[in-house]
């Protein structure tokens, strides 16, 4: 179930998995809607007038809103942090791919901004599976970078056993940013990417010698009180 489109899989078979996820969040593989993914903090609004784009034409961004009830907005990740997002009543939906960079730039506070825009009052995030601090060791340059963009982070790192390296909190991170967004609600699946088998993990491919790996897909889609509760 690769849905990694930049990925070196066969395309015939990546595009019948795209054709299983859409059939299973019941809207057809033109309504399932992805993004070139650039650990950015971009984030798209798709409204009623924006025409669907094709796979081979996704644009580069990290996040999607929405309030149509015709598509789905979905992430790919691979150990980075997959958000979906959610007002109160299910009609504005977001969702956002979370690297570190992307986090520590506020791809996050961006998102629930965006949904903000289009009438969301309460929200609610989970975080998905993405790599846990315990699988996550990095090198100081990283960790200087983060806290200097947000010296608070400190608390998000614990030391290695390597000198000048550490591991770092991404869920952690994540959940800690949108809970200083007011009227969010965080919650976390804490599976970690990188030990369990059932998914990718670009960090456990690259331990094993080999960095090609698929991607895995959270999606999410709005709801309306219509169609039944």
């Amino acid at each position: 179930m690769n849905a990694g489109w930049n990925t070196a899989d066969h395309p015939d078979a990546l595009a019948e998995n795209w054709r299983r996820y859409a059939a299973h969040m019941r809207v057809s593989p033109e309504a399932l809607l992805s993004m070139e993914q650039v650990h950015g903090v971009h984030v798209i609004t798709v409204d009623d007038e924006m025409p669907l784009w094709s796979v081979a034409e996704r644009p580069q961004a990290d996040a999607l809103v929405s309030t149509r009830l015709d598509v789905v907005l979905s992430v790919m990740t691979a150990d980075c942090a997959p958000v979906l997002f959610s007002s109160h009543d299910g009609r504005v939906v977001g969702a956002a791919h979370a690297g570190w960079r992307g986090a520590v730039g506020g791809v996050l506070e961006a998102t629930v901004q965006s949904m903000r825009a289009l009438g969301a009052g309460e929200i609610k995030a989970a975080i998905g599976p993405c790599i846990a601090q315990s699988s996550y060791e990095i090198g100081e340059e990283m960790k200087a970078e983060i806290v200097a963009q947000h010296p608070q982070a400190e608390r998000f790192f614990s030391s290695a056993l390597r000198l000048r390296h550490a591991f770092f909190d991404l869920p952690g991170f994540c959940a800690w940013r949108l809970q200083l967004c007011a009227g969010v609600q965080v919650e976390s699946l804490e599976v970690d990417t990188r030990e369990d088998a059932r998914f990718f993990s670009h960090r456990q491919a690259c331990l094993a010698g080999d960095a090609r790996t698929g991607r895995q897909l959270s999606a999410i889609g709005a709801f309306s009180r219509g169609m039944g509760e």
